[in-house]
């Protein structure tokens, strides 16, 4: 990855010029916390594994939401920018929709479960009286889970897909939620 790609704030700057709601801004400032947290877990490169969380939604905005072409789309536009073609397929695959193909590596069920986690915990944090990720306790989001109602464009099965990657979902939401802390000032959480 040429440098200047590699840098978090060509990626703001991409992303930027791409999305412009706050909070699908603020959902991939959540997702590149995880996937930071995700990455130095296995020993990955916490660099290119964080900028995919950034960047998984790019096209959202483009695409209008759109799940037939929602990621393909994405992984277009960071191939054509000359992002690396691992971390194009991986934001590709957060959304086997437009892929037509299941899941398989640890690098995208990494991203699709962090990024579908982040939606959980920011609406666990909402009902709190505070509304402050500080408040939140791993058992309430581990709750929630179960609580199809709550948060229910939320995919479960997806988060449960950490299971896949070899964490247990109590650690996958301590591991979020402590990913999601780090940031919340910028959260507005």
């Amino acid at each position: 990855m040429a440098q200047d790609l590699a840098s978090r704030e060509h990626a703001l700057a991409l992303l930027g010029t791409h999305v412009k709601n706050q909070n699908m801004f603020r959902h991939c400032l959540a997702s590149e916390a995880v996937m930071r947290a995700l990455a130095r877990r296995f020993g990955e490169d916490e660099n290119k594994w964080g900028l995919a969380g950034l960047l998984h939604d790019l096209d959202v905005e483009i695409t209008g939401g759109d799940m037939s072409l929602h990621g393909s789309r994405a992984r277009q536009m960071l191939v054509e920018a000359g992002y690396p073609a691992d971390m194009a397929e991986s934001v590709a695959m957060h959304n086997e929709k437009s892929s037509g193909r299941k899941r398989a590596e640890r690098f995208h069920k990494a991203l699709a479960a962090g990024e579908t986690i982040t939606g959980l915990i920011t609406a666990t944090t909402l009902v709190y009286p505070d509304r402050k990720l500080a408040s939140v306790k791993v058992s309430s989001i581990v709750k929630r889970m179960k609580e199809k109602a709550f948060a229910a464009s939320v995919d479960r099965d997806i988060i449960r897909e950490c299971e896949d990657i070899g964490i247990p979902l109590q650690d996958f939401a301590a591991l979020a939620l402590d990913a999601m802390r780090g940031i919340s000032g910028e959260l507005g959480l």
